[in-house]
């Protein structure tokens, strides 16, 4: 897929803000008195959608296995550099080790 150079990235409480301003470039009162032909045709329009099609019949739900609790000692060093990364560094940590094993797995084969 084509990199897009005009995508613009904002928090959800910035959108927010820019609606209540005023600053939405979509017209919410013309959407929502589409009829649901005219949100079909609408969207086969998209150059963004053009092919794609989505068979929710035969989707799956996927679950994780879930995670196991570890009590771990680590250099504090490595803890810290994870902990500056902010939150969510402990799926981080975990996406590192991921790798390592996948990476042993295709070395081992």
């Amino acid at each position: 897929m084509r990199k897009k150079d005009n995508i613009e990235r904002h928090s959800a409480a910035e959108l927010t803000a820019m609606r209540k301003q005023g600053r939405s470039q979509t017209d919410w009162v013309k959407a929502e008195a589409m009829t649901q032909a005219q949100l079909e045709k609408s969207i086969a329009a998209d150059p963004d959608e053009a092919g794609m099609t989505v068979d929710w019949a035969n989707a799956s739900l996927e679950v994780p296995a879930p995670k196991v609790v570890l009590n771990m000692r680590v250099d504090r060093d490595v803890l810290d550099f994870f902990r500056k990364t902010g939150r969510g560094y402990q799926t981080r940590i975990n996406a590192v080790l991921r790798a390592f094993v996948t990476a042993q797995e295709h070395r081992s084969r």
